[in-house]
């Protein structure tokens, strides 16, 4: 196995590793959330779950790469749902010493003229070589701690604009602390996914001497992920005079000036390599910013996380170095008819089995069924497909059924509403177009879902999906995306051979209204025109669709590629000498 799991030896296993102290890292990725599975709840969506995706190609590649995140002893949060199709939000229960080696190593930061104590846990994640690279997961849960700032690591993205301070001053700040105590002090490049991480640079320069800003940017790279303004943080001077030491906040005046700290802002400046993560994002990101040097870095995903047992067999016989070299999934226009349809069959009944048991819903497996998961946000428009309901009866009724899941943040009301919308629809046309809301959408259903539906839904507001990941998971298992055209979807579309396009062909890099009827129409035009008909009348073209799809869209879109791509553009020359 590439994961180390439960129990006792394995505990002891992982141990021995840290009391070895692989201390010879050249990469530092630094996350505000990392995903590496289910059963360690310290992510919220398609960012955690990117950062887990490098991490682990890092250690199939040989990559010398740590990762530091948080440890949040509540999660992000389970989603329950009431009968009326409200949210609640509910605590994770997890035991991190279950999962995670408790390290004696201990660092501290002042913090409203505080000093609060920060440890570590360490997990190792064994790439296919056996490779083995670390993670550490920051926690204040310590009893030397006040309550208050024990629970400062409890939740992600919880509490207000201070908690949110307090929580990214201790990932950047203590997080390089706690490398430097472990040792790691040949760490030659920092990796900010996303601006949470962006304080890293303050403490930078007190250990490069205060204003060498140059020597700073030479050691940090910055991805940027989203256009959307929730995504870039945001703190004004006077809650960081009252939170932040007056050294550090001095610091930051000098650094960026203005009324406050833009994370992002901080990552830009002080930054010798930064990218969007696809590239329209670049485009957009550009003139969002003003700054012309983002470069791209189009995601991925992790190859062997998401493809589903059937198709990995399939690649196994088949396509044997898939495993180590996933751009050799571009012979699987080789693969045969019969066994990609019975490994799609399989995944699918799959599916069908945990909708049954979890929501009491039937599925038909002959129905063609489209599935739409990812966080809920109003910009994401999940339900786009519900703007004429009577267009979507006259063109799916008996043909086409729909599985939903996602969460939407704690304090979006908008997103909530959403998510209500939709199961009240399941309940007033679902005799007609069945439909399905799956609760407490996590990496263990996204593995079902993106492998057993026939057809991945995707209706962002243009321009404002930076890439998306979850339709790329999809690839890996012949899953067709039908997608408005934005994101790394743009890269990875050829209409009628890897999917469909939906809406216009995108010519925005503003963040701008338009007529969003365009894109409705369209989708209810495909559907009716192109993807119900092949999927009933077309069989063999169907199945050569997905041959395309795994060919041409999962040989690249995977984090594989992405970690050579940083090894190339950013961390040196680190790929070549492994």
């Amino acid at each position: 196995m590439s994961m180390l799991t439960y129990g006792e030896n394995i505990t002891t296993s992982m141990m021995t590793t840290f009391e070895r102290n692989p201390i010879f890292r050249s990469v530092a990725y630094f996350s505000m959330e990392i995903g590496i599975s289910h059963d360690l709840p310290t992510y919220s969506g398609g960012l955690g779950i990117l950062a887990g995706d490098i991490l682990k190609s890092a250690a199939d590649l040989g990559i010398p790469a740590v990762g530091v995140t948080l440890l949040y002893r509540k999660g992000y949060f389970r989603q329950e749902l009431t009968p009326e199709g409200r949210q609640i939000e509910k605590p994770v229960e997890w035991e991190p010493d279950k999962l995670l080696v408790r390290l004696d190593n201990q660092v501290s930061i002042v913090l409203e003229g505080r000093t609060i104590l920060v440890k570590a846990w360490g997990y190792i994640y064994n790439g296919h070589s056996g490779y083995p690279l670390p993670i550490y997961f920051l926690d204040t849960d310590i009893k030397d701690n006040s309550p208050s700032d024990r629970s400062l690591t409890w939740e992600l993205y919880g509490g207000d604009s201070r908690y949110r301070l307090c929580q990214e001053m201790i990932l950047g700040v203590a997080g390089l602390r706690l490398l430097r105590d472990l040792g790691y002090n040949n760490v030659k490049t920092f990796h900010l996914n996303e601006g949470h991480a962006g304080f890293i640079s303050l403490e930078l320069t007190r250990e490069l001497g205060y204003e060498d800003f140059d020597k700073v940017r030479d050691e940090v790279i910055f991805t940027t992920h989203t256009p959307v303004a929730a995504g870039h943080d945001y703190f004004p001077f006077d809650l960081i005079s009252s939170v932040v030491d007056d050294q550090n906040a001095t610091r930051l005046r000098r650094m960026l000036g203005g009324g406050g700290v833009s994370m992002t802002d901080l990552g830009l400046k002080f930054s010798h390599y930064v990218n969007a993560v696809s590239k329209k994002h670049a485009e957009v990101s550009r003139k969002m910013f003003g700054c012309e040097n983002v470069d791209f870095v189009t995601n991925g995903v992790h190859s062997t996380t998401w493809t589903c047992p059937g198709f990995a067999r399939l690649y196994d016989k088949y396509i044997p170095a898939w495993r180590n070299d996933p751009s050799r999934l571009v012979q699987a226009l080789q693969l045969p008819e019969a066994d990609i349809w019975k490994a799609h069959q399989a995944a699918k009944m799959r599916l069908f089995a945990r909708v049954l048991e979890e929501t009491g819903v039937e599925l038909d497996p002959d129905v063609l069924t489209i599935g739409f998961a990812r966080r809920t946000a109003t910009y994401k428009r999940a339900d786009l497909l519900f703007s004429d309901v009577k267009r979507l009866l006259d063109v799916g009724s008996g043909r086409v059924q729909f599985i939903f899941a996602g969460k939407a943040h704690p304090h979006d009301e908008p997103a909530k509403d959403i998510i209500k919308r939709i199961i009240d629809l399941s309940k007033e046309i679902g005799s007609a177009l069945p439909i399905v809301f799956m609760e407490n959408y996590n990496m263990e259903l996204a593995q079902i879902l993106t492998a057993g539906v026939d057809i991945w839904l995707n209706t962002p507001i243009r321009p404002r999906e930076a890439s998306g990941t979850s339709g790329m998971k999809c690839v890996h298992n012949g899953v067709m995306n039908f997608s408005v055209l934005d994101g790394w979807w743009i890269e990875g579309w050829i209409e009628d051979v890897t999917g469909w396009s939906i809406g216009p062909e995108p010519s925005e890099v503003d963040l701008i209204e338009y007529d969003e009827m365009q894109d409705a129409l369209d989708l209810y035009n495909k559907l009716e025109d192109k993807v119900i008909p092949t999927y009933y009348n077309d069989r063999r073209k169907w199945i050569w669709m997905m041959k395309h799809t795994i060919a041409l869209n999962a040989s690249y879109f995977n984090t594989h590629r992405v970690v050579k791509e940083y090894c190339e553009k950013a961390y040196g020359t680190v790929f070549r000498g492994h």
